[in-house]
């Protein structure tokens, strides 16, 4: 995958673009509310300062091919109302992650969420050609595992004292993923909405 790429996704709902600097007073907006980063391993941004440098750090690893990190555009408002990124980029084994997906609380729970994941699927198995798309969540995120099943992922198991979360305690993390042969009839299924208009 080639992060220098400017790559852009829409369907009815949202519009993929990637994250810029100057998307920092749009996400300021929405990025402040702790129950958006209860489940995250990165701490939540506390003001201004914290917020900068958590952009900067994802434009960074965009930089240096590690990460493609895009805002989340809803198309009814033309709002940024989120973040979300490809992660764990590995073009030899064909297989992508799809993480570091946060929207504002107003957002969450309104189909945002499955029409970024549609587009970011669509394209992984698309022009990106990949054959696994993987997501992760912590073992206490009801709300992320739910959502994920509910698209179609196969939960595949859950390693044990993962990860650091914020205040620097251990979590299980919930591995899913989607696989290629699968996605046909995700498409007709979970996606349908968005596949027939785009």
């Amino acid at each position: 995958m080639d992060c220098s790429r400017c790559i852009t996704l829409e369907n009815s709902r949202v519009r993929l673009r990637p994250l810029e600097a100057t998307d920092f007073e749009a996400l300021k907006a929405i990025a402040f509310e702790p129950e958006v980063w209860r489940f995250m391993t990165t701490p939540m941004p506390r003001n201004s300062v914290e917020l900068a440098t958590y952009l900067t750090y994802a434009l960074k690893e965009r930089a240096i091919g590690k990460r493609y990190p895009f805002v989340i555009i809803d198309r009814m408002t033309n709002q940024i109302v989120g973040s979300t990124s490809y992660m764990s980029i590995t073009p030899e084994e064909k297989r992508v992650e799809i993480g570091a997906t946060w929207l504002g609380k107003p957002f969450q729970r309104t189909g945002v969420n499955r029409a970024a994941k549609h587009l970011l699927l669509k394209y992984a198995f698309g022009e990106l050609g990949c054959e696994r798309v993987e997501l992760k969540t912590d073992a206490r995120n009801w709300q992320s595992r739910e959502a994920m099943q509910r698209m179609g992922a196969t939960e595949e198991g859950t390693l044990r004292s993962h990860m650091l979360t914020q205040g620097g305690q251990r979590r299980d993390t919930v591995y899913f993923s989607i696989l290629k042969p699968e996605w046909d009839e995700l498409c007709l299924s979970v996606f349908r909405e968005f596949d027939a208009r785009g």
